[in-house]
């Protein structure tokens, strides 16, 4: 009987884990991936390859109490952020107007990408919630297209301060 099970279950596992990319790791290049944004539009990863610094960060839904404090950290550090060059995108599984209402209710300077199928999600493989399938909160941080730093437990309310720490840094 278990034999006959195992026939099933692990072909059908084993494609369940290569629909995701394997985690990126330093040095990796962003990933050519596009999705919309807030906005409605559609946004291609790859165009913003060379761009100083671009920051992905991954949130599990919009307008809860972490994902607000992660946003609004990197809201109110936008002006130095992009003085110093970075680009933010903020990616969850939530619409374009779920996401469009997150960016007007908290004022986000920022772009947040509706990736409702999870391509973004899947291309950067960034784990998600068993059961429910909302991205887990994590950073990443690329330097002319080149991943240099992650942050697989990414911070709510210090999510700016760890950004600018690497950015000053490199």
């Amino acid at each position: 009987m278990i034999k006959k099970l195992l026939r099933f279950v692990v072909p059908s596992s084993m494609c369940a884990s290569m629909a995701f990319a394997a985690p990126l790791k330093v040095g990796d290049q962003l990933p050519e991936v596009s999705c919309a944004s807030h906005e409605g539009k559609k946004v291609s990863l790859s165009e913003f390859k060379d761009s100083e610094w671009v920051l992905v960060y991954f949130y599990p839904k919009a307008d809860t109490p972490g994902c607000t404090k992660q946003a609004c950290s990197l809201r109110d550090s936008y002006e130095v952020l992009t003085d110093k060059g970075v680009i933010i995108f903020g990616v969850s599984k939530n619409t374009v107007e779920e996401q469009k209402a997150f960016a007007e209710k908290y004022k986000l300077p920022f772009t947040l990408l509706a990736d409702k199928d999870t391509k973004v999600i899947k291309a950067f493989g960034v784990p998600q919630f068993p059961g429910i399938g909302l991205a887990k909160r994590q950073a990443y941080l690329f330097k002319e297209g080149k991943l240099v730093w992650k942050d697989e437990k990414a911070s709510t309310t210090k999510q700016a301060a760890d950004i600018l720490k690497q950015v000053t840094a490199k």
